[in-house]
């Protein structure tokens, strides 16, 4: 038996074993996650750069930018991921400047309208758009009498904007009222005027949020599938190309191709913005006193809230549309009442979308969060060495495009691949429908779930002082313990976090998964693009409202579940507290 010792710390008495008990199933459980990453992210990926090698695909490699239209749709894409970059942060630091810099009306409801497009379908704002500014849209033809065009550029750059912004959004905000009103404070009484101490001191200290912001766009925008497909026209990028190679030509080799050229620049955009958030570091909470929060005051005030209010009347409109859309015949041209979308999408193939859509999120969800909190301890708390690549394997499910993958899920267990005539990797159970349908529609939900819950994770565990976890230890605790009684409940908040966005994309996700529906598994966003593809408005705002009201209900009974339900079994669970731990007055604040 281990002799114990009596240690007095900061006057709290614990009794330690000297020898640490190992919990070897936890870390045998960290590696799970690990097996699930390198099966469902890294080895699809290394099969697509395998079968772009092929003795067949090869030569169309060799002589992808002698055509126009490749060194054109490569144009596209990058333009397009440019300018969604460039307004998308625009916008993002307009409302976090309304938020924090500003003492005007109304701001609660324009940060909650500002959210509403994290929770919808991708087809809700571009569908939405049509209608009212389309060919024949209501506001701008019926309306201005305005025949201009949406589809192209402008369009996919307007709807992805509006659709991406919130994300940056978020992050501003919170560096924004992290920042100590004390800087601002002293540059006004140094004679800085408004626009001064904006353009020398606020900007300079958001540059990390705006590069990290404008990177992560700009891989959305490259990445996006659903928006092109309904607003692209004739404008053709990257993901809609390799779609229509995949599904209308049936030319995987071209597909395979195509997604390398979509992954190089998002994977080096990834690996840029992972440089720049760790080497470019601007502390501004510093524990000292700071000053009163320091507004923009007289006329200057009313240009950027008067934006921000268009920007959110403009918001507000597009989802009025799509619930209007959802209850009239056909919004614009006839718009009688009728309950006939609702009828249809709760009959027959749109009840087993929903079933299946949301069986399928429900089931991963629960399993990405705790997969993504056990990597997160593994990161922050016990590897060494290898927690970089750990972390860097853990993010790559965001950061790798999502037509990619599944476009690297359809060739990682289709037909065998061939290295220069030589059979390098065999097809797995002959080719047929090894990991398709429901099995690799959930695996994708838990590869592009996991990120966020690592993400919010490591920013929980990073915040909190490992000898918390040490005085679990020191009683007698192995890690298991530990993990499951001290840590989780520290880093519940991080938790909801993760479990919420995991759901939100896992339900409105379609670029990864619309290669991999079958007859017998159907998934909402895909049935809300035939839809949307053959004329039929009214059913897929419909899908779009129902959509919306599944992921506001499980939202909420996740926060009330794991949240407050948490807190009241925890509460119930520590007290009443052994007399022999009571911490003294001293020692209290430090633990």
């Amino acid at each position: 038996m281990a002799q114990r010792t009596s240690v007095l710390v900061d006057s709290l008495e614990v009794v330690a074993p000297t020898k640490r008990k190992r919990s070897w199933g936890l870390r045998l459980g960290g590696l799970v996650p690990v097996s699930v990453l390198l099966v469902g992210l890294l080895f699809p990926l290394f099969r697509i750069f395998v079968h772009v090698l092929d003795d067949e695909t090869w030569p169309k490699l060799t002589g992808f930018f002698s055509q126009e239209v490749n060194r054109q749709t490569v144009f596209h894409t990058m333009e397009l991921g440019v300018l969604v970059g460039f307004f998308g942060v625009v916008v993002a630091f307009l409302f976090a400047y309304v938020q924090t810099q500003l003492d005007v009306p109304g701001k609660r409801i324009l940060h909650l309208i500002a959210l509403l497009p994290i929770v919808s379908p991708p087809f809700a704002v571009a569908t939405a758009v049509i209608v009212l500014f389309g060919r024949n849209g209501m506001l701008s033809s019926q309306l201005l009498g305005i025949t201009h065009d949406i589809y192209g550029l402008d369009g996919l750059t307007l709807v992805l904007v509006l659709s991406f912004f919130p994300v940056v959004y978020m992050n501003l905000l919170g560096m924004m009222q992290r920042l100590d009103p004390a800087l601002v404070e002293a540059a006004k009484n140094l004679g800085a005027g408004q626009f001064t101490v904006l353009r020398t001191v606020t900007l300079p200290l958001l540059v990390p949020g705006f590069a990290s912001g404008f990177l992560l766009l700009f891989v959305e925008a490259i990445a996006d599938l659903a928006n092109p497909l309904v607003l692209g026209g004739n404008y053709t990028v990257l993901s809609s190309r390799a779609y229509i190679a995949i599904t209308g030509e049936y030319d995987l080799g071209t597909g395979a191709i195509l997604s390398l050229m979509l992954v190089v620049p998002a994977l080096s955009v990834f690996l840029l913005q992972r440089v720049i958030s760790n080497r470019k570091s601007v502390v501004t909470v510093t524990g000292k006193p700071s000053g009163s929060p320091q507004y923009l005051t007289g006329w200057a005030k009313w240009p950027p809230y008067v934006v921000g209010v268009a920007i959110c009347t403009l918001i507000v409109t597009i989802y009025a549309t799509v619930i209007a859309g959802a209850f009239t015949r056909v919004l614009g041209v006839n718009n009688e009442f009728t309950l006939d979308h609702a009828r249809y999408i709760f009959s027959g193939v749109g009840s087993e979308a929903m079933f299946d859509t949301l069986r399928l999120a429900l089931i991963a969800t629960p399993i990405a969060g705790l997969l993504g909190m056990v990597l997160s301890w593994m990161i922050v708390r016990k590897l060494g060495r290898s927690r970089g690549a750990v972390d860097f394997l853990s993010m790559m499910g965001i950061g790798i495009p999502g037509t990619v993958l599944g476009i690297a899920f359809l060739l990682s267990f289709r037909n065998p691949t061939k290295l220069f005539g030589v059979t390098v990797l065999p097809a797995f159970a002959g080719g047929s429908t090894f990991l398709s349908g429901s099995l690799a529609i959930g695996l994708m939900f838990l590869i592009r779930s996991v990120p966020a819950s690592v993400r919010s994770g490591v920013g929980a565990l990073q915040q909190i002082h490992p000898s918390i976890e040490e005085a679990s230890t020191s009683l007698g605790a192995t890690d298991t313990v530990t993990f499951r009684r001290v840590t989780i409940p520290l880093i519940r908040p991080a938790l909801i976090s993760g479990l919420s966005f995991g759901f939100a994309r896992s339900m409105t996700t379609l670029s990864p998964i619309v290669f991999l529906v079958t007859p017998d598994t159907k998934i909402m966003t895909s049935q809300i693009l035939g839809e949307v593809d053959g004329g039929r408005f009214g059913n897929a705002f419909a899908f779009c409202c129902v959509l919306i009201v599944f992921v506001a209900v499980v939202l909420g009974l996740i926060r009330l579940i794991v949240g407050d339900g948490a807190l009241r079994r925890t509460k119930k669970r520590t007290s009443p507290t052994p007399k022999k731990l009571v911490p003294t007055p001293q020692t209290a604040g430090q633990i």
